[in-house]
Parts: C-alpha cells; structure tokens; sequence
C-alpha cells in the first residue's frame, strides 16, 4: 500500500512538471513571438536575422522568399510592420518544431500607403541548442470573424 502511494505520488509530480514544463514553452514561444513583432516594427534587422533560419521561408499575399529578401524589406521599408495587434494566439509544441498561430491586425505601410489587414499568421519555430529559429512565417489574410480553435 506505501509502495502504491509513493508511487501514484511520483507519477503525479512527474505529470505536474512536464505541464509545467510544456506551458514553460509556450510562453517562451508566445514571447519571442511578441518580440518579432516589436522588432520588425523597430526594423531591428540585426535581431531578426539571428532569429530567422537561414533557409526560413516568408509566405505573404504577393509572394514567398526567404531570409535575405524578408530582412531587405524590412530594412528598406517596403513593407514596415508598423504594429501588430494579437488577439488571439495559440501553441503546439512537437519536439523539437513548435507551431504558433496568431489572428492580428496588422498595421503597415505599404506602397507609399498605411493598410490595416487582419490575418492569422503561422509561425514555425524550431529548437537549435538552446534557442528556438523561425523557420517560417505565413501570413493568411482572413474576416475579422475568424478564430483559432483551441
């Protein structure tokens, strides 16, 4: 009976900690997601590129490219993420590979002109050592109805 108690203790313990642990990386990812948006916004390309994989991928509405042209727009202002409003986000952790969705209105100038769009973005992140690369960003413009389905 002990034995069983101790037991059943250890297993509980173990389950508390890896929910912890799990939740511990969601709210890393849903950071370093936040910190993307604020640097993109500062044009902070030097941050960026260390986020950014260097094979990561950037799906927009006019087009895909990867690293090197994402941190030229950026830098150049072609599009400037001027302010990313979440309202709503969601983490799935696999391993290694974590998936962030956020449903924004994001605020930015593009062409010459200031456009607020609402979009869920998916971010794929993946743990290299000991820090989490983006390995990709797509944009998907959809109604201000949309949800994520937690």
């Amino acid at each position: 009976m002990k034995r069983s108690i101790i037991l059943l203790f250890i297993a509980f313990i173990s389950v508390h900690l890896s929910m912890a642990q799990a939740n511990s990386t969601d709210q890393a990812i849903i950071q370093l997601s936040k910190d993307k948006w604020q640097w993109m916004a500062d044009k902070d390309v030097d941050k960026l590129a260390t986020l950014f994989d260097d094979d990561s991928r950037f799906v927009h509405m006019s087009g895909t490219w990867g690293k090197e042209r994402e941190l030229d727009i950026i830098k150049s202002g072609s599009i400037w993420y001027k302010q990313a409003d979440v309202h709503d986000v969601l983490v799935k952790i696999f391993g290694d590979t974590a998936i962030l969705w956020n449903r924004i209105t994001l605020l930015a100038h593009v062409r010459g002109n200031d456009v607020s769009t609402e979009f869920t973005v998916t971010e794929v992140y993946q743990k290299q050592g000991n820090t989490w690369n983006l390995l990709d960003l797509t944009f998907s413009s959809v109604r201000d109805t949309h949800s994520l389905e937690h």
